[in-house]
């Protein structure tokens, strides 16, 4: 057995530490895991190798906060000399993953207001995001609900609207 599902049956038998935060720390260090696997994929060799070919290097990395339905991990981006690398786990810029937009574009959807929202999410997954963030998530699907609304139905393509 090891360590994590330890962790997991300690929290459900104890209850001293939430599975919430257990599933956040091992998502943390997953997504740390991969970033470093990818970076070895990219250079072909594995760190603290010396017998490689290539020109490019490791230069370190930077850190960057990231919002999850599990709560907010700190995550390590590797970075290459030539600025080769380029991860496919994450968007560049992007501070929260797609599942918190898409909660946040259904509430709005069943006409939630923006500052009710805002209070859901930090009480559902202690993220705070002001009104004014919410209101920017929902501008992204804003244009795209103002065209379909404006779009000509040709009678022979729907039987019923």
């Amino acid at each position: 057995m090891n360590q994590f599902n330890k962790d997991v049956q300690n929290a459900l038998l104890n209850n001293s530490t939430s599975l919430k935060e257990i599933f956040r720390q091992q998502l943390e260090k997953t997504v740390n895991q991969l970033l470093k696997s990818e970076l070895s994929a990219v250079l072909g060799y594995e760190a603290y190798e010396r017998n490689h070919q290539t020109r490019n290097a490791r230069n370190g990395s930077y850190e960057r906060q990231l919002d999850t339905e599990f709560g907010t991990i700190s995550i390590r981006i590797p970075r290459d000399r030539q600025n080769k690398f380029q991860n496919a786990i994450l968007q560049p810029y992007a501070r929260r993953l797609d599942t918190l937009e898409t909660m946040i574009i259904h509430m709005y959807s069943k006409e939630i207001t923006t500052r009710e929202i805002a209070d859901l999410i930090e009480e559902m997954y202690g993220c705070h995001y002001s009104p004014t963030t919410v209101s920017n998530i929902t501008e992204q699907v804003e244009q795209l609900v103002q065209e379909f609304h404006q779009q000509a139905f040709k009678h022979h393509q729907y039987v019923c609207v």
